[in-house]
C-alpha cells in the first residue's frame, strides 16, 4: 500500500439494506449471527439498522452491546436527520441512535431539490440545517458520523451547486465520511466517476460510495468511484438488496485486492470469503447464486474437454485468479461434453484414480451413453462415483459397490379417500427386497410416491443397516427431457440426500418419473452407505 492510496473502508449494509430484498427477513438472532460473520470476513463497520424507528433494530443494538465481541468490524447505527423545524437534541429519532451506543451514525439526508421539496416538504435552506443540527449535535455527543447523501447522483444531475452544499455543510458539521449515494441504480461508471471525481475536487472530504444494480453496474460503479477517489465502499454480502438488489461487497473486495493489489481486508479475511457468503446465505434462506462471482459454485467450474485438457497441465490458463484465494476451489463438470482428461480430472476431485487408460476410456464411454439417454451427472457426483466403481468392477480392477440389498419388486399406488378435500391424496409403496440373508417385505405411507418409497425401503434396510437412521432425503427435482412428447416424456429425477455434515446427489432417468425416482433413491441410499465405510451385510 502505498502512501497515495489509503487504505479503503469496508462498510457492510446487509442488515439494513439488504434486508429490504424481497422475500427477505431477519430475526434479532439472524442479524446476530451474520454480524459475526461479517467480522470473520473482516469489514470496517457493520451497518446494524435503524434503531428506533424498527423495534426489532432496537433489540438488535441493544442485545449487540452485550453479546457481540468484534475483532474487526465497528457497529452503526442507521437513521434520518431531525424533523423540519425541530431540533436534534430533542429529537426522538436522533436521541434513538444514541441510545443504541453503537459508535458509528450513518444519517441519511436529502442531497437532490426535488426530494426536499416533495418528500420532505421543507425548503432546501431547512435541509442544510437539519444536516447541520444532527450531525454537530452527534459529533458532540461523541460519535463518528457518516452522511449517506440519498439519491445524490441524480441531485448532482439536477442542482450540482446544492448537492454539494449538503456535502460540505455535513463536512463542516463534523461528518467524517459524505457517502455518494446511486439510490436508483440508473448511473454508468464513466458518469459516477466524473461525479466523483469533481465532488473530491469540490470538497476535499472523505468520500463514500453507494451503488445500487439497476443497470447491473453496481460493482463497476463502485470500483470506477475508488478510482476518482472513494475511500469507503459500501455494499452487501451477496448483493442483497431491494430492487435488483446492492453492489456485492465480496466481488468489490476481491477486485480491489485480486486485481488491484490494493489492501482491503485484514490479512486472510478474503479467504473466508466463501464459507461467509454461503453461511449467510443458509441463515436468510436466499438459495445461494452458483454464477455469483468469486464465491458461487459455478465461478471455477469446468465443462469442456478442451478446457480441462489445459487445465490438467496448468490450472491457471483457465482460471483469471486460484479459487483457494477466496476460499473456493476448482471443480470439473462430466458431460457429453467431456473428454477423458475432464473425466480424469473429476474422479482425482472425487479421490478416484483413472489414470489407467483402459478404466478412463471406459469410464468416458459409460458417461457418454448415460448422457445420451438423458443422465446428467454435472450435478450428480455421487452418481458419478458409482459408475466409476461399477465399471471399474466390471473390468476386475476393483471392488465396485457392496451388493448391499437385491430388489426382488416395488409397487406404489396413490388414493384420494372420498372427502379428504385439496392436497389430501396419500400414497402408499410396497417393497419386496433380500437383505441381511433374508427376505423382506415392507410397506410405507408419504404426502406422494417418492415420499412413500423412501419410507417403505428404509422400513425394509433399516433393520440390517441402522446407518440409513442418519440420511435424509431433502431435496427432489424432477425435469421432462422431451416436452413434446407430454405426458409419456422421459424424466430425469435429481435426488439430494444428507446425513450429517454432508449431501450428495443422485441422478435416475426413465418414462416413468416414479421409476426414475426410485434409481435415484436407492443409488443415494446405497452412496450414502459407502461413503460411511458401511459393507454388505446382504
Amino acid at each position: 500500500m502505498t502512501a497515495d492510496r489509503p487504505r479503503l473502508e469496508v462498510y457492510d449494509t446487509t442488515l439494513r439494506d439488504g434486508a429490504q430484498q424481497e422475500g427477505l427477513s431477519l430475526s434479532v438472532l439472524d442479524k446476530l449471527a451474520i454480524a459475526r460473520h461479517l467480522d470473520d470476513l473482516g469489514v470496517g463497520v457493520i451497518e446494524g439498522g435503524w434503531p428506533g424507528a424498527i423495534p426489532k433494530d432496537t433489540e438488535f443494538f441493544a442485545r449487540a452491546a452485550d453479546e457481540l465481541s468484534l475483532r474487526h468490524a465497528r457497529l452503526a447505527a442507521f437513521g434520518a436527520t431531525r424533523r423540519a423545524g425541530g431540533q436534534a437534541h430533542s429529537d426522538p429519532q436522533v436521541r434513538a441512535l444514541l441510545d443504541s451506543r453503537a459508535p458509528v451514525v450513518t444519517l441519511v439526508a436529502k442531497s437532490h431539490t426535488g426530494h426536499v421539496e416533495k418528500a420532505l416538504r421543507t425548503t432546501t435552506a431547512e435541509n442544510l440545517e437539519m444536516v447541520r443540527d444532527t450531525v454537530s449535535f452527534l459529533v458532540r455527543e461523541g460519535r463518528e458520523v457518516v452522511l449517506d447523501a440519498e439519491h445524490f447522483f441524480d441531485g448532482y444531475v439536477l442542482d450540482r451547486a446544492y448537492a454539494l452544499e449538503v456535502l460540505q455543510v455535513a463536512l463542516a458539521a463534523g461528518a467524517s465520511t459524505v457517502a455518494l449515494c446511486d439510490t436508483n441504480g440508473g448511473h454508468l461508471p464513466r458518469a459516477v466517476a466524473d461525479v466523483v471525481a469533481d465532488v473530491q475536487d469540490a470538497t476535499g472530504g472523505r468520500l463514500g460510495i453507494h451503488c445500487h444494480n439497476d443497470t447491473g453496474c453496481a460493482v463497476a460503479n463502485t470500483l470506477a468511484a475508488v478510482d476518482a477517489g472513494a475511500v469507503q465502499v459500501q455494499g452487501t454480502l451477496n448483493g442483497y438488496g431491494e430492487r435488483t438488489g446492492n453492489a456485492d461487497l465480496v466481488t468489490v473486495v476481491a477486485n480491489l485486492e485480486l486485481k488491484r493489489d490494493q489492501p482491503v481486508l485484514p490479512p486472510g479475511g478474503l479467504r473466508e470469503a466463501s464459507r461467509v457468503a454461503h453461511a449467510v446465505s443458509e441463515i436468510t434462506n436466499v438459495p445461494p447464486y452458483s454464477r455469483q462471482p468469486y464465491v458461487g459454485a459455478s465461478a471455477f467450474t469446468h465443462k469442456a474437454g478442451l478446457h480441462a485438457s489445459a487445465i490438467r497441465v496448468d490450472p491457471d490458463l483457465y482460471q483469471h485468479v486460484d479459487p483457494t484465494e477466496v476460499g473456493n476451489d476448482m471443480r470439473m463438470l462430466v458431460s457429453e461434453m467431456a473428454g477423458r482428461a475432464s473425466i480424469e480430472l473429476k474422479g482425482r476431485e472425487l479421490g478416484l484414480d483413472l489414470s489407467e487408460p483402459a478404466l478412463l476410456g471406459a469410464v468416458t464411454d459409460a458417461v457418454k451413453t448415460r448422457e445420451a439417454e438423458g443422465y446428467t451427472f454435472e450435478a450428480a457426483d455421487a452418481s458419478f462415483d458409482l459408475l466409476v466403481r461399477r465399471v471399474a468392477e466390471g473390468l476386475g480392477q476393483a471392488d465396485g459397490v457392496p451388493d448391499y440389498f437385491h430388489v426382488d419388486s416395488w409397487r406404489v399406488i396413490t388414493e384420494m379417500r372420498p372427502g379428504a378435500g385439496h392436497g389430501g391424496a396419500t400414497s402408499e409403496a410396497t417393497v419386496r427386497l433380500v437383505t441381511g440373508g433374508s427376505r423382506a417385505v415392507a410397506t410405507g405411507e408419504g404426502n406422494g410416491p417418492v415420499n412413500a418409497l423412501d419410507a417403505a425401503l428404509r422400513t425394509a434396510l433399516t433393520p440390517t443397516y441402522p446407518e440409513l437412521d442418519e440420511l435424509e432425503l431433502i431435496d427432489f427435482r424432477v425435469r421432462i427431457l422431451d416436452a413434446s412428447h407430454g405426458t409419456d416424456a422421459v424424466t430425469r429425477v435429481l435426488l439430494e440426500t444428507a446425513d450429517d455434515g454432508s449431501t450428495w446427489t443422485t441422478v435416475g432417468v426413465g418414462p416413468n418419473v416414479v421409476e426414475a425416482s426410485w434409481e435415484a433413491l436407492v443409488d443415494g441410499l446405497a452412496y450414502g452407505l459407502l461413503r460411511r465405510g458401511v459393507g454388505s451385510r446382504a
